[in-house]
């Protein structure tokens, strides 16, 4: 696991400490149950449900390492220190796609967060390397999978 940084928002990292604390405590003692249940089966050489819960107990594992590695080098981003001027992670940026003449809002945040369902999206993103940096009124050209898209931004907000 490699030791780089995790830009996170308050929301964000409250989600990964509340994953964490469910997996070490409710999902492990589950998983526990589980296995001591498939044991008492007997030959676990053909057992189906010990063989499930061996590998969901690896899986919950590695994703608690995961997550303490995570938090560990995590970088909270204040929303009070969030600039209003030009577009960063945490700002909620308001754009015109100039080819469909269609508004679209994104927050921008770090990788771990994306969720382009609800309109957060990732600095590393295309769209979001695009915007990073940029103030109201500017013109970017997103080259996506789509093809080139003009962004032209709006607002930019907390």
């Amino acid at each position: 696991m490699t030791n780089k940084e995790v830009v996170l928002t308050y929301e964000g990292l409250k989600k990964l400490e509340e994953e964490l604390e469910y997996l070490r405590g409710p999902k492990r003692m589950d998983i526990k149950e589980r296995i001591k249940q498939a044991l008492s089966f007997g030959d676990i050489s053909e057992n189906s449900e010990y063989d499930e819960a061996k590998n969901e107990q690896a899986y919950v594992e590695g994703r608690i390492a995961q997550l303490e590695a995570m938090l560990k080098n995590a970088r909270v981003i204040d929303e009070d220190e969030v600039n209003t001027e030009s577009v960063g992670i945490g700002s909620k940026v308001k754009v015109l796609d100039m080819e469909l003449n269609e508004e679209v809002e994104y927050h921008i945040v770090g990788s771990t967060e994306a969720d382009p369902s609800k309109s957060k999206i990732s600095n590393e993103s295309p769209v979001g390397r695009a915007l990073m940096g940029q103030k109201k009124g500017s013109v970017v050209e997103v080259n996506a999978p789509a093809g080139i898209i003009k962004l032209k931004i709006l607002e930019i907000y907390k």
